[in-house]
């Protein structure tokens, strides 16, 4: 699917008409208490069975709803995929999403925990010969499939806890810092404050049948500042490089991702805002890229930049209403267009930068956080006029006059070698949180650092599109980004960083 127009129909869908248009967020007094009042769409009312409660135990005490299915995600344990087996394992690892969007919209219709717990057994069978297969076309290229590949194919039913705890992360010596030296959001959200059972009208588990819900939201006014960088020493490059390429006011979207999954139509299974490169989708080869337009005001700059939308959960369809990313793949509601995108390229606290090579690809943040863990969670969501606190596993709720401001901070060390790897991540790393310096073997790079503003109405009435099972949830957010810049504006972005320049 390429570019969909921004074109809004009113009409309400199946979807839309379970979804939950979020009123009001009274804030009350100084002490960031939260009053939601919420009221459900034609078609549900506020008693009707979510897919939390259709999936959970039903009556024989209180019982804890399942909430969706999580399922070990084979990508993480992909260290080493020889190139001749590249193609087919991608291939493969979109069929296990497309395999777990269809059960999951069984399990979500499910009306109690016999007709929930029967989608598990068909989804292992159909996910056996695929993880299968991935180990096969490894190892026919000459590679070593990861050990205990083949036991990754049952699934299990998760509760949509809201202490925010997350299970181990599936992948093995992946884990990374959350943060590159830059904003540092909470890790657990303890010291958030939810909203009270005070008596005040709460929402359904899940406000658009999938999430989110009203305890993934919080006032921000509640959250203690908590961002903390490393200082400069000596040695650091000090100057920033910034690029302008627009809010996509022109409507590009498309549910592909063609660094995670190329040569899938809608291997994200949500819409995607692009700006910078205009010919990006599944089937963008290298050259198409280099060759394709670019919103960047620096014409030098043919980087494609790509993120989740953000939609209005206010009950109106979009025009992807019927459509892959969209409503098929429940993701409902209002695309909202940025007010501001900013992208800053900054130096490293301990070392020189060096330049990206051409066609380097970085995803930062994990689509799949909730079912996989927070290993790889790099979410970092605030207000303006409160950036120096940054949430992880909560939206914001804004005060008035303020604006939801999303902040990837992307990995900044690079390997020296590749410009990708089988996981998407091992060819790149974080800084140390504490120092800023870069693991052993990698090299500084300039960091981007993305800062995407929404004027939304107050509340919590918004939510980034996920994988249906994700839920919507923040700690899902993801940004990814490929370097097309030419080599004389990249090697020109290295020397103003480094020497301390603030250049545009």
């Amino acid at each position: 699917m390429g570019r969909t127009p921004r074109r809004t129909s009113r009409k309400r869908s199946k979807l839309a008409g379970r979804a939950i248009a979020a009123s009001a967020a009274l804030i009350l007094g100084g002490g960031g208490m939260v009053a939601v009042n919420v009221y459900a769409n034609a078609g549900e009312g506020p008693d009707a069975p979510s897919a939390t409660t259709r999936a959970g135990e039903q009556g024989g005490g209180p019982g804890v709803g399942m909430a969706t299915i999580s399922c070990p995600d084979v990508g993480t344990r992909l260290s080493d995929v020889p190139d001749g087996a590249r193609e087919d394992v991608d291939r493969r690892l979109a069929e296990l999403d497309t395999q777990i969007t269809a059960a999951y919209e069984k399990f979500a219709d499910a009306r109690n925990t016999e007709q929930a717990r029967a989608v598990l057994k068909p989804l292992e069978e159909k996910r056996r010969p695929t993880i299968e297969g991935i180990g096969s076309s490894i190892d026919r290229a000459g590679g070593q499939p990861p050990r205990g590949i083949g036991g990754m194919a049952p699934c299990t039913m998760r509760a949509d806890d809201a202490a925010g705890q997350q299970p181990p992360q599936q992948g093995d010596g992946e884990q990374q810092p959350p943060q590159d030296g830059g904003e540092q959001p909470p890790g657990d959200g303890d010291d958030q404050q939810q909203p009270p059972g005070d008596g005040a009208e709460q929402p359904p588990d899940q406000q658009n049948g999938n999430g989110p819900e009203a305890g993934d939201f919080v006032d921000i006014e509640s959250v203690q500042p908590n961002v903390n960088r490393p200082g400069k020493q000596r040695g650091a490059s000090r100057g920033t490089f910034t690029t302008k390429c627009g809010t996509n006011e022109n409507g590009k979207f498309n549910p592909d991702n063609v660094i995670a999954a190329p040569g899938v139509s809608n291997g994200a299974h949500h819409m995607h805002d692009y700006i910078g490169n205009q010919a990006t989708d599944a089937f963008s080869s290298d050259d198409d890229l280099a060759n394709g337009d670019t919103t960047c005001r620096n014409q030098g700059d043919k980087s494609t930049y790509y993120w989740p939308v953000l939609r209005l959960q206010n009950g109106e369809d979009e025009n992807d209403a019927d459509a892959d990313g969209g409503g098929k793949d429940q993701n409902v509601g209002q695309i909202q267009t940025p007010t501001s995108v900013t992208l800053k390229f900054a130096g490293n606290p301990t070392s020189k930068v060096v330049a990206m090579p051409r066609f380097l690809r970085i995803i930062t943040g994990d689509a799949k956080s909730l079912t996989n863990g927070d290993a790889n969670a790099n979410a970092s969501w605030s207000c303006t006029g409160f950036e120096n606190r940054q949430l992880k596993d909560k939206y914001p709720i804004c005060p008035e006059g303020s604006q939801v401001v999303r902040t990837f901070n992307f990995q900044s060390c690079w390997d020296g070698q590749n410009t990708d790897s089988a996981n998407h991540r091992t060819h790149v790393a974080f800084a140390d949180a504490a120092s800023g310096a870069c693991p052993q073997g990698f090299k500084a790079i300039p960091q981007l650092v993305q800062r995407i503003v929404y004027d939304v109405p107050p509340g919590p009435g918004f939510a980034v599109d996920s994988f249906p099972e994700q839920l919507h949830k923040p700690i899902t957010d993801h940004g990814d980004f490929i370097n097309v810049f030419d080599e004389r504006l990249m090697k020109r972005m290295a020397k103003c960083i480094n020497s301390g320049q603030r250049c545009k």
